[in-house]
């Protein structure tokens, strides 16, 4: 029996190729090793104000980047979680075993509530971690590919399984954050100091999945650099460093070889190398995101909400029944 493994992303905003190369690249691979389970978290995404006919459009549009991106539905399933009601219901359950002290002290949280503060925030962004333990535990997932900023949230639902578990018999499966050691995390172009992230306000610092071409082209050769003009891998160069990341992994091409090619030339030569490959990335993911219909993602979202939906209500009758629910 294959271990299975579950994972998800928000349509709260436009994906980058930091999302790709950080998160769903390194999807592909775990298809054919585990029982894979992918899931467009729109739950989620209503944890902060949305407009509800841009988070449906967002949410067929991450549907499509996972297919293009090579995500196969013959391989895993791939489904949007509020078509899951099983989600919401185990959450509720786990709200009665969860400490408000725990959530308190989650780092997305307060990050979240630095602008408007704690008193603005919604009771849905407060409990966002309670429904990502349920995301993970109503499938019996045993490992989490994470970025490292997730992994206290799968440690929060470790600890909500061996609690439930402990209080109303062996129930849950007590799952692991699965950390790739290798996980580039990509950083802005207009400030390495900080990641790329889909729901800045200004989008100078990313480039999206379906940024026109010479609009990416563009970011990359305005993107900050370092002092000096020397094209190496060194975390003394910060700037340089984040843009050979994402050449060497859109290139296929490794950092040493990287500054191999550009030594004795500058920055100018190095980001125009950059944008070309950019570019290239971009046109073939283009190409194969544009032949996937809305209709043809749809049926496939509606199949993979089917199959995982036998998991999730076989799972939630058991905790039903232990918590003392009448089915």
């Amino acid at each position: 029996m294959k271990k299975r493994i579950f994972s998800g992303i928000k349509p709260s905003g436009d994906l980058h190729i930091g999302n790709y190369i950080g998160a769903i690249r390194n999807w592909i691979p775990l298809q054919d090793e585990y029982e894979s389970i992918f899931c467009v978290v729109d739950m989620h995404a209503i944890t902060v104000p949305q407009d509800p006919e841009l988070l449906k459009k967002r949410t067929i549009e991450i549907a499509k980047i996972y297919l293009a991106s090579g995500i196969d539905p013959k391989k895993c399933s791939i489904f949007i979680q509020s078509h899951v009601g099983e989600h919401a219901e185990l959450a509720w359950i786990l709200n009665t075993i969860t400490k408000v002290p725990e959530l308190e002290k989650m780092t997305q949280f307060k990050d979240k509530t630095q602008k408007g503060g704690r008193e603005s925030a919604g009771v849905g962004l407060f409990d966002y971690p309670v429904l990502m333990a349920a995301d993970i535990l109503i499938y019996d997932t045993e490992l989490v590919p994470v970025g490292e900023d997730q992994v206290q949230h799968v440690e929060l639902a470790r600890d909500l399984a061996k609690r439930f578990n402990h209080k109303f018999g062996d129930t849950f499966v007590v799952p692991q954050a699965k950390l790739k050691q290798e996980l580039m995390r990509i950083k802005g172009l207009d400030n390495p100091d900080k990641k790329m992230s889909k729901s800045d306000d200004s989008d100078k610092g990313s480039i999206g999945l379906l940024d026109d071409i010479e609009s990416a082209r563009n970011k990359i050769m305005k993107a900050v650099t370092d002092s000096g003009s020397e094209i190496i891998y060194t975390d003394e160069k910060p700037a340089i460093k984040n843009l050979i990341n994402i050449y060497s992994t859109l290139g296929n091409i490794s950092p040493k070889e990287i500054e191999t090619m550009y030594q004795g030339k500058g920055y100018g030569d190095f980001k125009k190398g950059l944008a070309d490959v950019v570019a290239e990335f971009l046109t073939d993911f283009q190409k194969k995101y544009n032949a996937i219909s809305d209709e043809e993602v749809l049926a496939i979202l509606r199949e993979g909400a089917e199959k995982v939906r036998l998991i999730a209500r076989k799972k939630l009758d058991e905790v039903k029944e232990k918590v003392g629910f009448v089915l």
